[in-house]
């Protein structure tokens, strides 16, 4: 048949326009051809000019993401206008098959049309972009001449009395609807914009925030289409290849998603609400406040879910119709087709186009793009409403922190674990509930429609499919809130787990020592064997979870099909068959889901509940502390006294959140004398009991000068001092804080001067805040400078000053960077005296008027605290004229105090100079006297060698000298070095980053046990391949024709479809096949000897088949699940007994390299991936890839055509998740790494609250607070629009899938059933592709906690065995105590140089050498040698005739005993610490306790030797803890005692016990002392002094003490 544009049908006169221009139908549509051709030539010249110019400035500036007015509006025109198009097209096509000759007349327009559309929105876009609009025009005039072109089509089919039942006539309704629309929407633009018609036009400038480049967080801001698909992203997900991702590259987030913003709206919702309460005490609810805050973000999300569900149904409705009309014959009847000419052509009905299969194939498809895209719309939509809604919590709680009452945090009403709990668990709970929330009323929708659905298509037996689903559903429930729980008892464990392992690592030198390391390692080993049980319940829920999920389906498949076949007569036909599977495919989601979504409502309940108490709880009275007005007034303190009430002043009336400014000071009113800084007249204060901490205080503190506060521990100095600032409650009594004098502070802070004499230097002292240094102290989790600077600006000499005065130099010379090092919670750990020395300077270096220095001197020693008070008080803060407040111990300082408070049981005892005090109070002067003097001998015993502070910076040293000679990396950083390298050469990090890491994977599956893993594998495949079986059983049974018997037999079937290219199917599909024939073959002849007595087989006869396939295919779901939970468990127990074992027998040296921390990590969060995590994700992905895979065989066995459009979608696929995968781990990494700071920061503020409020530092930490908070929700956002991308992209190539599948079944005409097959399995594979990215991306992260744990295995172990066999050793042995050392050479690994150097010495049996040298003398490692804890590679030590080297370890080691420096006891009991093998009496550990002169305080504990001793022996003081260090040594009768530094951090007191101990108890041991204050050695039988690893001198003290030039002599004056 010849082309032509208006056909030639015999006897028709196409071209005639007799009966005038306008009824001849052709014209008409030539007509309508006019606009699109117009827009054309307009467009396209000037879209290749702009196209042409543009690429020269690659980065488009943010301004060009300005929106004209009705933007979203228009692309949602233009989108519908394109689907109109597309069935425009689609009904000309199907029109013209009816005619004789083709019509081009009936769908070129619409096919210009399509493409003119689309012409426009590109157009569109690029003149928006380059804010151009006058061009414009020319959509505007197009608009118009469509419009008006459609109406005169739609005049005349009018005209011919054509109705709504005519498809086309429909068609071209809508298009004029749709080009008015878009005509009023381009006269909107004018109207706003009045770029052309008016006189001036709108100069727009673009939002605030895309001014700001730094905001990179493109979704508000792109076109709708780049929305939808995250087209913006591109560029960083393809970007993250050549280099990671970093804070850097994400930027800001937009203004409407940063906290401040958000907090602002869930704020101003939350007051209102209280405003409109009646009743004061009644809260507000938090629910309303967060619907009122982001309820419309909510119901957006909820609108584009049920769009999305109700598009999910299109799929098993086109199913049905390509199925059902594939058999039937697609020519019409052509009597029926003459009555339907008009205009010469031929009009349908909508009925008729939809019976068209490729119609309805292009409809799924269409379908499919349109709900993945929404339904990505809806989750993009709720997480960012969820994070936005915790960014305004945190903002909220942090705000609550900062003005909650002291006495919440000090009576423990609100401690710092309920506040982390606020901070880390109930806002993620609520964010996800948000996340969730959608799904609640989404899916009762879905699941009805589903059931009405499934109704329409099966009838009565559908409800029994749906009543199987109903029934299963509460399991699911009980089974998902059985798992909390579970977890929930995990989590106790593995706490405790880690407790006792950290407790392990930390003593481990002392276990080592006494060989007691297999004793704990079995306490540990206990707790994760409750732990396993745990776990092994959790995996049995896990998987019992999986296989509901998984089975499901299947029995309600079973329960409908086989009612069907008995209650119904006919032959259920292919259609409705698999129509009915893919609904039974959708229910399953809902269904599962809503558990865990209820489960979710509720913990979000919860949440809220304490969310709720928490922002009701007490806060500080009015923000009105340090003023005049500080206190109520006396009459109402009165009043209080009689009720003995004393709440904190409750705010629930008037809650009210700061502003983000610094709150506003109050006018001061001037004292009654002027050089008074602070005033407290008739005080009153408490800690939040009825009973007043503070009673009848009356103080001045005098401005500009030295005032100290002294008394007994206990008597309320720390007290004073914060009642002063306010931080106590107020029973009665004023404060008064005085202003400079002729100054007078104004209500905004401002200072009006009438004197100005000042300099400004005093003018820029801030006047309101107090520096103030708290009796614990607090530190920051940031450098060392900022921790000084503390937000105040840089100046070096003043730093500098401040550093002297603190002596903090030679610390900070120790410091890996110096005063840039992180220090405080997750930096480096400090000595007590160090982060001392640290807050006091802080107090120094800020520029206020008033110092509170509360007990400076507590931590120091003796030098520190006398450089500390000339340098730093006396003259650094007395030459600035600055008021200070000391509390202080040191009575030897009050010579220099200005005035002098001295307290007593809470109230002030005396108050004056020392002048008064000595005539006016001779006992307490006396007193003071007495015990100055005890002060005066202590400090000379404390003069010594190496003082404590020494004594720190030595721990300190070593900390940093084994991370310095770290020769191991930690992985993660060899990694990254590797990548820094090789950024040249782009191509090799690129591979490397994109890798799997299979090697883990096999690693973590030997782990497991090769009998799990075959298992694991075995199940799979068969579970899979009986899935299969059953739908093409079902395939087969639907298309039975009882005619023919050879349809009816699938084999032959099969065998004959086959024959053409049976070697390509084999290929695909192989193991499904082979499983399946053997399967079928042996149930087939079972069926077909049953019935063998008919000629041929019912349509019932598929029903045993149908159901034993069923049977297996439920218990190979539970088998499969099983195995792989089980599979985790055996692996993460052998991880872990691996990991232990290795870390425990390490040498000593791996724990100096190995920070705690890292060596923590691997049992905590390592442990805890490996122990959860790993085996869902590795089921999940097992699962999902197997469905993938079958899917994919089943379409290719259907159509062999499929296989050819997979390649480019296979090579789309690995494209996509290979950018993917490494863009997440980036991703993930930053969320992870800005989580930790955010929640460290809040802890951090809630411990440091008075210092915060005294320093008046507010407004700066919210700041901080908020920065971190945007930073962590801007890494949020961006992984989880990464995830959108993905699976936006896999949702479409899924689409693409059904598409190519459909369309070759239509072509090949295969048989129904087999199409209906494939075309439900394409189905699937939409929802399963994006999971098995997401699971590889989140195991290739897991598989990391494998690789770590793994490092850690291939650590040497300490050998164990030694030459000698334990029965060779005397039972008694060391009997005597006799030790030569022979000319011994350590080091302490191969690598290092010699520590000790031919060393050669002999003691006698139960001699007493003592052995001294500067630090790093070696004297510690010669101790170590004696339990060959080093390298000992020349020489020898013998005891008792023994060389010590041949012995096995833990024979050497159980027959010494040591004392260490730091005294270590463990938590459990007493009886514990002094003998944890258990081989004691109870008369022997009494009889070391009364030595070690505990006894009597052991005796009053209650439970006695079984006492408690908490965590790192806290409940005990140090001296004691040392003491019993000494009992534990005594327990252990050995002949030889070695004591290494034991005297080194103990009081006086107990060292003189100790020294007594050893000479009387044990006097005829050999004991061995390495000495810190050479004092405690001068008794000694013999002295060694050591110096570079060498001995230099060797004999008796005495002998040594005559030498004047020898080294020793020098150590004994100096320490005198």
């Amino acid at each position: 048949m010849a082309l032509s544009f208006c056909g030639n049908d015999r006897g028709s006169n196409a071209y005639s326009v007799d009966k005038g221009v306008l009824d001849n139908g052709c014209f008409v549509d030539a007509l309508n051809l006019v606009p699109h051709v117009f827009l054309l030539f307009i467009t396209f010249p000037i879209l290749f000019i702009g196209w042409g110019s543009q690429s020269s400035k690659v980065q488009i500036h943010h301004n060009t993401w300005l929106h004209f007015p009705g933007h979203s509006l228009r692309w949602i025109l233009t989108f519908t206008l394109l689907f109109v198009h597309v069935c425009e097209i689609a009904e000309g096509i199907v029109s013209n098959t009816q005619m004789e000759s083709n019509h081009l007349h009936l769908f070129m327009p619409a096919l210009m049309g399509f493409i003119a559309a689309t012409t426009s929105v590109v157009y569109y876009h690029n003149i928006e972009t380059a804010n151009f609009p006058k061009l414009l025009l020319a959509l505007f005039i197009y608009w118009i001449l469509a419009f008006i072109t459609k109406m005169i089509k739609l005049w005349k089919f009018a005209d011919a009395s054509l109705g709504v039942q005519h498809l086309r006539f429909c068609i071209t309704a809508l298009l004029v609807v749709l080009y008015g629309l878009l005509m009023a929407v381009e006269i909107n633009v004018i109207r706003v914009r009045k770029y052309v018609f008016f006189a001036n036009p709108q100069k727009v400038k673009p939002a605030e925030d895309l001014q700001d480049l730094g905001v990179r967080f493109l979704q508000p801001f792109v076109n709708l289409l780049s929305k939808s698909t995250y087209w913006w992203m591109n560029p960083l997900i393809i970007g993250a290849h050549k280099r990671p991702i970093e804070l850097k590259k994400i930027g800001k987030l937009p203004i409407a998603m940063r906290a401040l913003t958000n907090y602002m709206r869930l704020k101003d919702s939350y007051e209102e609400q209280r405003q409109k309460t009646e009743d004061p005490d009644k809260s507000p609810s938090i629910w309303k406040s967060m619907y009122r805050a982001f309820g419309g973000s909510i119901l957006l999300s909820s609108t584009l879910r049920y769009m999305a569900d109700l598009l999910g149904f299109a799929g098993p409705l086109c199913i049905s119709g390509i199925v059902e009309h594939l058999d039937s014959s697609t020519e019409i009847d052509r009597t029926n087709k003459t009555a339907n000419m008009t205009f010469g052509v031929y009009f349908m009905s909508s009925t008729e186009l939809l019976q068209n299969t490729s119609v309805l194939a292009v409809l799924l498809f269409l379908a499919l793009v349109l709900q993945r895209t929404f339904l990505q719309a809806s989750y993009y939509v709720t997480i960012e409403t969820g994070i936005n809604l915790r960014g305004a919590l945190l903002a909220m709680i942090y705000n609550k922190i900062l003005r909650l009452s002291t006495s919440n945090m000090s009576m423990g009403e609100m401690t710092l674990s309920q506040i982390n709990n606020l901070v880390a668990i109930e806002t993620n709970q609520l964010m996800w509930f948000l996340f969730l929330c959608p799904n609640l009323w989404a899916m009762p929708v879905q699941i009805i429609m589903g059931v009405i659905l499934l109704y329409y298509l099966l009838g009565d037996s559908a409800l029994i499919g749906a009543g199987v689903i109903l029934l299963l559903a509460p399991v699911q429930y009980l089974i998902a809130t059985k798992l909390a729980d579970t977890q929930k008892s995990t989590l106790d464990y593995s706490t405790d787990r880690l407790k006792k392992t950290t407790e392990i690592l930390k003593g481990i030198k002392l276990l080592k020592l006494y060989a007691w390391e297999n004793i704990f390692c079995d306490r540990v080993e206990e707790t994760r064997g409750k732990e396993l049980t745990s776990l092994k319940t959790f995996a049995l829920y896990t998987s019992m979870s999986i296989f509901m999920n998984a089975a499901i389906p299947i029995a309600a498949v079973l329960a409908t099909f086989v009612t069907h076949a008995y209650i119904e007569e006919v032959r259920l036909s292919p259609a409705k068959a698999f129509a009915s599977l893919a609904l039974f495919h959708i229910l399953v989601t809902p269904l599962f889901l809503l558990s865990t979504v209820v489960r979710f409502a509720v913990k979000a309940l919860v949440s809220v509940q304490k969310l709720s108490e928490f922002l009701q709880s007490d806060e500080l009275g009015d923000d009105s502390w340090r003023n005049t007005e500080m206190s109520m007034s006396l009459e109402v303190g009165k009043k209080y006294k009689h009720h003995g009430d004393t709440k904190t002043i409750n705010r629930k009336g008037r809650y009210r959140m700061d502003n983000y400014e610094q709150p506003m000071r109050r006018q001061l009113r001037p004292t009654e004398t002027e050089d008074v800084a602070v005033q407290v007249n008739d005080g009153f204060f408490t800690w939040g009991s009825n009973l007043s901490t503070l009673s009848d205080i009356n103080i001045r503190i005098p401005t500009g000068q030295l005032t100290m506060i002294v008394g007994q521990v206990g008597c309320g100095k720390s007290s004073l001092l914060l009642a002063m600032l306010g931080e106590m409650q107020t029973i009665s009594g004023k404060v008064y804080w005085s202003n400079l004098p002729g100054y007078e502070i104004l209500f905004d802070g401002s200072i009006s001067g009438h004197d100005n004499g000042l300099s400004h230097e005093e003018l820029s002292k801030n006047r309101y805040s107090v520096a103030y240094a708290a009796q614990k102290s607090w530190l920051l989790n940031a450098t060392v400078e900022e921790n000084i600077t503390f937000g105040s600006p840089f100046n070096k000499q003043r730093y500098k000053a401040v550093i002297d005065a603190c002596s903090l130099q030679p610390d900070i010379d120790l410091l890996p960077f110096g005063d840039q090092t992180e220090i405080g919670e997750r930096g480096i750990n400090l000595s007590g005296g160090q982060r001392q020395r640290i807050c006091v300077a802080r107090a120094l270096y800020q520029n206020t008027n008033i110092v509170f220095l509360d007990d400076p001197f507590s931590a120091l020693d003796i030098h520190l605290s006398d450089h500390l008070m000339q340098e730093g008080i006396l003259k650094f803060l007395q030459d600035d004229k600055r008021t200070v407040v000391l509390v202080t111990h040191k009575l030897q300082y009050l010579i220099h105090a200005d005035w002098i408070i001295a307290m007593k049981d809470g109230s002030v005892l005396r108050e004056g100079t020392l002048k008064d005090i000595q005539t006016h109070d001779v006992e307490l002067y006396e007193h003071w006297k007495t015990l100055m003097n005890r002060q005066d001998q202590e400090l000379e015993k404390e003069t010594e060698m190496e003082s404590q502070t020494t004594l720190e910076r030595k721990t300190l040293r070593r900390a940093f000298y084994s991370r310095e000679a770290k020769s191991q990396t930690d992985d993660e950083d060899e990694e990254e070095e590797v990548e820094e390298d090789d950024d040249d050469n782009m191509s090799t990090t690129t591979s490397r980053r994109s890798k799997i890491p299979w090697k883990m994977c096999c690693r973590y599956l030997s782990s497991g046990g090769f009998l799990m893993v075959f298992l694991m594998v075995l199940s799979k495949l068969a579970k899979h391949s009986v899935m299969v079986a059953i739908d093409y059983w079902l395939a087969a049974w639907t298309s039975s024709n009882p005619h023919n018997q050879s349809l009816a037999d699938p084999f032959i079937n099969a065998t004959n479809y086959t024959k053409n290219d049976d070697t390509q199917i084999a290929e695909v599909t192989h193991h499904c096949l082979l499983l399946f024939q053997m399967l079928s073959l042996i149930l087939y002849i079972i069926v077909i000897l049953k019935w063998s007595s008919l000629g041929v087989l019912q349509h019932r006869s598929y029903v045993p088949v149908f159901i034993i396939l069923c049977g297996a295919a439920i218990a190979l779901c539970l088998i499969t699940s099983l195995t792989v939970e089980f599979l985790g468990v055996a692996a993460a127990t052998n991880l872990h007994h691996n990991l232990l074992n290795k870390i425990i027998h390490a040498p000593i040296r791996f724990f100096d390299v190995t920070p705690l921390g890292q060596i923590l990590n691997r049992f905590s969060a390592d442990t805890n991936i490996i122990d959860q995590h790993i085996p869902q994700t590795l089921e999940s992905l097992t699962r999902s890839t197997l469905l993938c895979l079958s899917a994919i065989g089943v379409i290719a066995f259907v159509t062999p055509a499929f296989l050819i459009a997979l390649v480019p979608l296979m090579v789309a696929f690995y494209f996509i998740q290979k950018y993917f995968r490494v863009a997440s781990k980036d991703l993930q990494d930053l969320d992870d790494s800005t989580q930790l700071p955010l929640l460290c920061y809040f802890s951090e503020t809630a411990e440091g609250l008075t210092t915060i409020r005294a320093f008046r530092h507010e407004a700066r930490f919210k700041q901080r607070m908020l920065e971190l908070t945007d930073t962590n929700n801007t890494a949020y956002l961006f992984l989880s629009a990464a995830n959108r991308w993905l699976e936006v992209r896999t949702d479409y190539l899924g689409a693409v899938i059904v598409l190519t599948a459909a369309v070759a079944a239509i072509w090949t005409s295969s048989q129904s059933g087999l199409v209906g097959l494939g075309l439900t399995y394409a189905l699937t594979v939409t929802n399963y592709l994006n999971w098995v990215v997401r699971n590889l991306s989140d195991l290739e992260v897991q598989m990391a906690a494998v690789k770590k744990v793994n490092s850690f295995l291939s650590t040497e172990s300490e050998n164990y065995e030694g030459s000698m066999d334990v029965s060779q050793v005397p039972k008694d042995w060391p009997q005597h105590g006799e030790i030569k050392i022979q000319d011994l050479c350590v080091r302490y690994d191969t690598m290092l140089k010699p520590v000790l150097k031919h060393i050669n010495a002999y003691i006698n049996p139960g001699q007493k050498v003592g052995i001294c040298g500067r630090t790093g003398s070696g004297k510690s490692s010669l101790s170590l040698a004696f339990f060959n804890m080093v390298d000992v590679f020349e020489g020898k030590i013998v005891i008792d005739g023994i060389d010590i080297c041949k012995l096995p370890l833990q024979t050497l080691r159980s027959r010494l005993s040591i004392i260490l420096q730091d005294p270590v006891l463990f938590s459990g009991s007493i009886r514990l610490n002094l003998d944890p093998e258990c081989t004691c009496t109870d008369d022997r550990l009494w009889e070391a306790l009364e030595i070690a002169q505990l006894k009597n305080m052991v005796k009053a504990l209650p439970g006695g030797l079984d006492a408690v001793v908490t965590e790192g022996g806290e409940n005990f003081s140090v001296g004691q803890r040392q003491l019993f260090c000494l009992a534990r040594a005594f327990v252990r009768k050995s002949s030889i005692l070695i004591m290494d530094e034991a005297t080194a951090s103990i009081d006086m007191a107990t060292e003189n016990i100790l020294q007594k101990v050893v000479m009387t108890a044990f006097a005829d041991r050999t004991v061995v002392t390495i000495a810190h204050r050479v004092h405690t050695i001068l008794t000694a039988d013999l002295v060694i002094v050591m110096k570079r690893g060498s001995i230099m001198e060797y004999g008796k003290p005495e002998i040594l003490m005559e030498q004047e030039d020898s080294l020793f002599a020098s150590f004994v004056k100096a320490d005198m």
